[in-house]
């Protein structure tokens, strides 16, 4: 159980220390700060300290949700990328339209 809050609590701050390498300083802040986004960056932050507390589980799937809050319009992205890989993309988007995660009018292309 140790061993899998500590994983958990080096992840996290990998993904912390990292977006703002990735996007800068000034961006990552403006947008874990946006109005849209508060319910997701409190539900991570909320997360992170269960993880810290030894709820590990419960933390996770807190952090879960609020990732997918943050991060959601970028999944539909996410999915018109991957289902245009070669040899397995055809198959990807099968599985997309399948479950109805791929939607084309939202892709930016």
């Amino acid at each position: 159980m140790a061993d899998r809050q500590a994983e958990l609590l080096m992840g996290n701050l990998l993904f912390l220390i990292g977006l703002p390498f990735t996007i800068g300083p000034q961006k990552t802040l403006v947008f874990f700060a946006r109005r849209q986004k508060l319910r997701g960056t409190a539900a991570f932050a909320f997360g992170i300290l269960l993880i810290q507390l030894g709820y590990s589980l419960i933390g996770f799937f807190v952090e879960l949700y609020g990732i997918m809050v943050l991060f959601g319009e970028f999944l539909s992205t996410v999915a018109g990328f991957a289902a245009n890989i070669p040899i397995v993309g055809p198959y990807i988007a099968r599985a997309l339209d399948w479950a109805g995660a791929r939607r084309n009018e939202e892709l930016p292309v």
